[in-house]
């Protein structure tokens, strides 16, 4: 019921990555050097195609976050003190606390403005929302240099209206980061069209690879800011220095940068071609996938909600639930924080709500659905998948009501 934290491989992809490990433990350094660039290249060529993007603009990272943080701290900040990074108040945790560290590490230089809004929300709103921010920040000094928004935000789980926050964006001209986290294997993406500054998408959360692998789209325009790998490895090239274009695999010079970072375990970066043929074979492909799993996340999200007697985070348009994943409110009287937001008594005495949830779920029904508190309520967040049915949300709902029922009796600290 939780696909959308870690993702899930079927069991032949991650025989193929165990194979290739095998191969590479065999023969490290013939792997290393020379048949990794080669099957890498296969990775690159079926996920551009796939998203409709020149081969050239396409590398691969660990994930969604080493993308962001590659983009963030490549960016040279004025010195004036006047640029700004505009944020969505549902940024994804990690990448507002990247946001906060180069505020920090910057002394000044970069400065972030959260855009705020009461959800549900309709897509209208979002982006005048965005349209407003732009302005005040001009109004009020400030340089807004870019943009960081969600495909798919995380918790909670909602299609965000993407598309036109890039269009606006480049009306404005402010760069557009897209943390597509939950985008590749969930959404349609043609990035010729979308045409974002930068985009990054986990592989290994909806494409069926195994973890960890994100790709990450750099328009050539663009290319030359991207100056270092995280960390900088042996593509880097100095400006003082002449440069060799190539790379074993025949790409560029941003290719080569991120061909080999540091020896890590990449050959999930390996099997997405594979993944991809995988999807298409088995699961009829992505158009397929798309209509089941968003059909199942709506109607087993209902469903839940009805079990519950509550309702799911949506807008009147049904825009936030065009995805895999849906949030059904919780009927929990709980406060979402402070010290009385804690269970005192049961297995785990002192964990929050969502600890308490998350943990007896695990111990008594073997099973994760994430909890969370969200404007002042209680939220569960539930995934569509290919090997779900209505009857697994069923389940859930039934499991969620015996477990609100429980904690509702429970005395708080």
């Amino acid at each position: 019921m939780n696909h959308g934290s870690f993702g899930a491989s079927p069991k032949a992809i991650r025989d193929m990555a165990d194979r290739l490990r095998d191969e590479c433990e065999a023969t490290p350094c013939p792997f290393i050097k020379y048949r990794f660039p080669e099957l890498l290249n296969e990775s690159r060529v079926a996920v551009s195609e796939l998203l409709n993007a020149p081969l050239s603009t396409i590398v691969f990272v660990a994930n969604a976050t080493t993308g962001v943080n590659t983009v963030l701290r490549n960016i040279v900040w004025n010195d004036d003190g006047r640029d700004e990074i505009l944020q969505l108040d549902v940024i994804y945790g990690a990448c507002g606390k990247t946001t906060n560290y180069l505020c920090e590490a910057n002394q000044g230089k970069v400065h972030t403005r959260e855009i705020n809004f009461n959800y549900p929300v309709d897509d209208a709103e979002i982006v005048s929302g965005f349209q407003r921010a732009i302005e005040a920040s001009r109004q009020q000094g400030r340089r807004p240099r870019i943009a960081i928004f969600d495909t798919i935000s995380s918790n909670p789980g909602l299609r965000l209206p993407f598309e036109e926050l890039t269009a606006l964006c480049r009306t404005e001209r402010v760069l557009s980061l897209i943390d597509g986290a939950h985008g590749i294997g969930q959404i349609g993406l043609n990035l010729s069209s979308l045409d974002p500054d930068f985009f990054i998408s986990n592989c290994h959360k909806w494409l069926f690879t195994p973890r960890a692998c994100a790709v990450f789209y750099v328009p050539e325009r663009h290319q030359a800011m991207m100056r270092s790998t995280l960390p900088t490895s042996h593509g880097f090239v100095p400006h003082l220095l002449s440069t060799n274009n190539s790379c074993a695999s025949g790409g560029p010079e941003f290719v080569s940068n991120f061909e080999f970072v540091g020896t890590t375990d990449n050959i999930s970066f390996l099997t997405v071609a594979e993944a991809i043929r995988w999807r298409q074979t088995i699961c009829g492909g992505e158009s397929k996938i798309r209509g089941y799993c968003t059909q199942l996340a709506r109607e087993g999200g209902l469903r839940v909600a009805n079990i519950l007697e509550t309702r799911i985070l949506d807008n009147d348009a049904h825009t936030l639930t065009e995805c895999f994943m849906v949030n059904i409110l919780l009927p929990l009287n709980w406060p979402t924080s402070g010290k009385g937001s804690l269970v005192k008594g049961g297995d785990f005495p002192g964990a929050t709500v969502t600890d308490w949830m998350q943990k007896t779920m695990i111990k008594e029904y073997s099973t994760f659905m994430p909890v969370f508190p969200f404007q002042g309520s209680w939220w569960v967040r539930l995934s569509g998948q290919v090997y779900l049915e209505t009857t697994d949300f069923e389940w859930a709902g039934w499991r969620l009501r015996e477990l609100c029922e429980r904690l509702e009796k429970q005395s708080a600290i």
